[in-house]
């Protein structure tokens, strides 16, 4: 729980910095959906399966689906559990089988919420996504010590309605930074 650790930045956006040259995180944003003492958790937004549409994992999982869902992307969410599916959605939110995130955005990880999806019946802001990001104790703090992240407030038109290849620059523009000024290293007094 956020209250329960002060430094959670449950509920917040990553933004990676141009120094962050690991291929999973270059350039991505990441929605943290969870961060305790114990690590973080969170879902890379901008990152997407060059083939793979929601269609071939409802077919998959025998799941009968509405056609157009079947369209939906499968995003890549991180280099973690990358045979599992997590879904970042608005309302409505069943807090019985969705973690709470923020008042109006969630993760699920139930094959309920996918079902509803399926049959477009379910949120209609929404991502699926194959595996997340993880940190362990204190490694996420540590790296935004090493000017590896930004951070930034939750913002669903980054999350839901920007185009995937335009997320990182509108995130950064919504903090009031140009990309192209980014300085590599943290600053030294």
């Amino acid at each position: 729980m956020a209250s329960d650790y002060p430094e959670s930045l449950k509920g917040q956006l990553l933004l990676a910095m141009p120094a962050l040259l690991d291929p999973n995180f270059h350039q991505t944003v990441v929605c943290i959906s969870e961060h305790t003492r114990d690590g973080a958790v969170g879902i890379v937004i901008n990152r997407v399966h060059a083939a793979l549409t929601a269609a071939a994992i409802f077919e998959e999982l025998n799941m009968p689906h509405q056609a157009s869902a079947g369209r939906v992307p499968i995003h890549l969410g991180g280099p973690v559990h990358v045979s599992e599916l997590f879904i970042l959605h608005g309302p409505p939110i069943d807090v019985d089988i969705s973690l709470l995130i923020t008042p109006t955005l969630a993760m699920s990880t139930t094959r309920d919420v996918l079902q509803r999806i399926a049959w477009g019946k379910g949120p209609s802001s929404f991502l699926i996504a194959l595996g997340c990001a993880g940190w362990g104790p204190g490694q996420l703090e540590a790296e935004i010590r090493q000017n590896a992240w930004l951070t930034s407030d939750i913002d669903a038109a980054i999350l839901f309605d920007t185009p995937v290849d335009k997320c990182w620059e509108a995130a950064l523009g919504r903090l009031g930074v140009d990309p192209t000024l980014l300085m590599d290293g943290a600053g030294h007094a």
